[in-house]
């Protein structure tokens, strides 16, 4: 089963990633199955999330739903098996050269994607994705053919490329899709009405070489889903109060500018930003963060998820994807994660120095030197 037009991550919820109210155990897993209830046919894990605690939550809320009637994705890269985590930095990813080297990669990816699949009870992934890749994930051949070897071994139908935490890495999905293209069947890329950029410029190379691309953060961190307001007050630890100071209100003025567009088309702010996400070659699968926000008033997180679950059947015409894009330009708003002019040597794994072939690549797809 391919992804379906909607999916739901377990990154929602509060449990594994710090926002809004943390769901108990119990409604975390209620929140799935409302999920299928209410549409959802594409479910999205990560086998760090809780060192294997999403997977099994989800697993567990699964569990009686026919297998075959959902597709699901599962994400491999950092190794809390054998990796100590590193504070903020989290659990080293799995192409770290003090835990292993290029020759034990297909034996670790086998490793971890039978135990997620374990606990996720089930014995194979729909799509199985790079997640967090460093600078090895997107240029070793041996890491490459260790993920070709899931699909080979009946683990996986598909792969993919999932990079990330932070926003960047154009250069080096490009450059990934270029030379693993032919392995590579979807990419998960932040892209939303507030935030084209960087992405938007990698979606002419992901069409090129046919893969498909799922966008996450659709949501801008919970401001489409219409219940925040300027002065919005976040929980302590709340990972979105580390944001640039007016962030909330900046972005809600951009909205306003868009709600013309939205309400053309009978849509409401949620629904239009993954419309305008869809109506983006080829971008063909969307997934929000579902956020219980805190307070006496804030809508029930349940609300949330049958709101998006399926989404209408409308595209907005290029005109007014370009319209939507004039507005939410956020163009060199951020550092950007990856390979960077910034960087003479790599001290962090989602940060390295500018190689020469990347500047090529950049040359030859029209985006520029300044990176």
């Amino acid at each position: 089963m391919d992804l379906t037009t909607t999916a739901y991550g377990t990154w929602s919820g509060g449990r594994f990633m710090h926002f809004g109210e943390t769901l108990s155990e119990e409604r975390y897993m209620e929140c799935i199955r409302t999920a299928y209830e209410a549409g959802f046919r594409t479910f999205v894990t990560s086998d760090v999330y809780g060192n294997g605690k999403a997977d099994e939550l989800l697993g567990e809320a699964l569990v009686g739903i026919d297998r075959d009637s959902y597709c699901l994705v599962g994400t491999l890269g950092h190794d809390f098996y054998q990796g100590q985590r590193q504070g903020n930095r989290g659990y080293p990813r799995f192409t770290d050269p003090e835990l292993r080297g290029p020759e034990g990669y297909k034996a670790y990816l086998r490793m971890a994607c039978e135990k997620s699949l374990e606990r996720c009870r089930t014995n194979h992934f729909d799509l199985v994705m790079l997640h967090n890749p460093d600078e090895a994930g997107y240029t070793s051949p041996a890491v490459w053919e260790g993920m070709n070897a899931l699909k080979e071994e009946g683990l996986s139908d598909r792969l993919g490329i999932a990079p990330g935490p932070a926003n960047g890495f154009t250069l080096d999905v490009i450059h990934c899709l270029e030379n693993f293209g032919d392995l590579i069947d979807w990419a998960m890329l932040i892209l939303n009405p507030l935030e084209p950029w960087p992405v938007g410029l990698a979606l002419p190379a992901c069409e090129k070489h046919g893969v498909k691309v799922l966008t996450r953060v659709v949501d801008f961190g919970g401001l489409f889903f219409g219940d925040m307001k300027p002065g919005h007050e976040f929980k302590p630890g709340d990972h979105r109060a580390y944001r640039p100071e007016g962030w909330v209100e900046h972005g809600l003025e951009k909205i306003e500018k868009m709600k013309p567009i939205a309400e053309r088309h009978g849509l409401s702010m949620v629904e239009f930003a993954a419309i305008w996400n869809l109506s983006q070659k080829p971008v063909e699968c969307v997934v929000p963060t579902f956020i219980q926000e805190a307070g006496d008033d804030a809508r029930p997180i349940e609300d949330r998820i049958r709101e998006f679950a399926v989404m209408p059947d409308v595209r907005l015409s290029p005109e007014e994807v370009e319209e939507v894009k004039a507005i939410g330009d956020n163009t060199g708003c951020m550092m950007l994660k990856g390979a960077s002019k910034r960087h003479e040597v790599s001290e962090r794994p989602d940060e390295w120095p500018m190689r020469e072939d990347l500047l090529e690549l950049a040359g030859r797809y029209g985006l520029g030197e300044e990176w």
